[in-house]
């Protein structure tokens, strides 16, 4: 029996490959420092799971409409709209099965077979499997290292738009590298789309997971709402990674196809954790606090003591839960011959356990530094510590 062939074209997730590797070595006997995947060691908030048991009890178990119950979307239009400095109204959002089924979705609504994608590289893994797999052309456009952290190559992106470009990926707080657009460059990425009337999914799966400063979407920019689909999710804010709850915010023409979409594939997104939802947005906003003063600690933790490893250096970033160190002159000064090398030794002698920057894209032409991506989400300060501590005395030792 066959397989389809469009399944050569599709990915994963694969931070969760690097989980698995992880959880091998610790059913050994082993001792492993999880810096590699983007979950969240804290609990979801009591209140929120109230609701949740509470709707359960209340019978909210069966199907509901499938672009997600009344009352949660008029919250999600409400929150999303007021922090952005939007009007959005609740016909034109669309509650999904957490944050990653919009990519898919919006790829599937705008997106022909063989016509271009650009998206970020390095990025989040899924855009560029579900590109290839929907039989799109996948366009990554690169970054570049500033003395502020990473910018994107805006003569790079440009320079990939064709007549068969259709849409663009943009991921502002950025996962893996935590990069952030100034003003100048979002409203630059704003007018590109504009000139080459592309579609723009805008990726905000982090907009409220910063430590100073303030998030801005593009999608409140002069001209965008019309084109622009906003991905938000429940998961990061409200450490509900395991509810997979989320939402799409799109032009009305576009919330109905991925309405459409959501009746197909999976009916509904479950009815008691839509409950869930209206009270994480509505209720006390206290976890959301305290959550991001731990998270705040473990950045400063981690970027101080990857700074004092020999070889690596790392830029504070103001959001996401990640750092994207450069390991260059480290993967070098210890004779290695590639990052991953650097990553499997780092596990097997010191417990350490991260992504590299293979894990998010193809590498590009003229590429020459490494990089490694450490999640700081599911690890407390006192493993923080310890981990990079060994991981510090181990790369000395070489």
């Amino acid at each position: 029996m066959k397989i389809a062939r469009r399944i050569d074209g599709l990915g994963t997730e694969t931070a969760f490959a690097v989980a698995q590797a992880a959880g091998e070595w610790k059913a050994r006997g082993n001792r492993v420092f999880p810096f590699h995947l983007g979950d969240i060691d804290l609990p979801t908030a009591p209140h929120i799971v109230e609701a949740m048991n509470a709707a359960i009890a209340d019978g909210k178990t069966g199907y509901c409409p499938g672009p997600g119950i009344p009352e949660l979307r008029e919250a999600l239009a409400d929150d999303i709209g007021s922090r952005r400095g939007m009007t959005i109204s609740a016909d034109e959002v669309v509650v999904t099965t957490g944050g990653k089924p919009v990519i898919t979705k919006f790829l599937q609504t705008v997106m022909d077979p063989g016509e271009g994608v650009l998206y970020p590289n390095p990025g989040f893994p899924i855009y560029e499997s579900q590109i290839e797999y929907l039989g799109g052309v996948p366009l990554p456009y690169r970054y570049v290292p500033t003395a502020d952290g990473f910018a994107i190559d805006l003569d790079h992106l440009r320079s990939l738009i064709t007549p068969q470009t259709t849409a663009l990926i943009y991921n502002d707080l950025q996962n893996p590298i935590s990069a952030e657009s100034t003003d100048a460059e979002r409203e630059a990425v704003a007018q590109i789309a504009q000139e080459h009337d592309l579609w723009v999914l805008s990726d905000e799966a982090y907009f409220e997971m910063r430590y100073e400063g303030a998030s801005r979407s593009i999608a409140a920019l002069p001209g965008m709402a019309e084109r622009t689909v906003i991905l938000y999710t429940f998961s990061k804010k409200f450490a509900m990674t395991g509810s997979r709850l989320g939402c799409a915010v799109a032009p009305r023409a576009v919330a109905h196809v991925i309405s459409t979409l959501n009746t197909n594939d999976e009916s509904c997104t479950t009815h008691f954790v839509q409950w869930a939802g209206i009270a994480a947005l509505t209720g006390t906003q206290e976890p959301v606090r305290r959550m991001l003063e731990e998270f705040r600690a473990r950045r400063d933790a981690v970027c101080d003591l990857v700074n004092t490893i020999p070889g690596m250096s790392v830029e504070v970033p103001q959001s996401t839960f990640y750092v994207f160190p450069d390991v260059t002159d480290t993967v070098r000064r210890m004779g290695l011959t590639s990052v991953s090398e650097f990553a499997e030794q780092a596990l097997r002698s010191t417990g350490v356990s991260f992504c590299t920057r293979e894990h998010f894209g193809r590498r590009q032409p003229g590429e020459d530094r490494e990089y490694i991506r450490l999640a700081y989400s599911g690890i407390g300060l006192d493993d923080i510590t310890e981990g990079l501590t060994r991981l510090r005395a181990w790369v000395d030792s070489v």
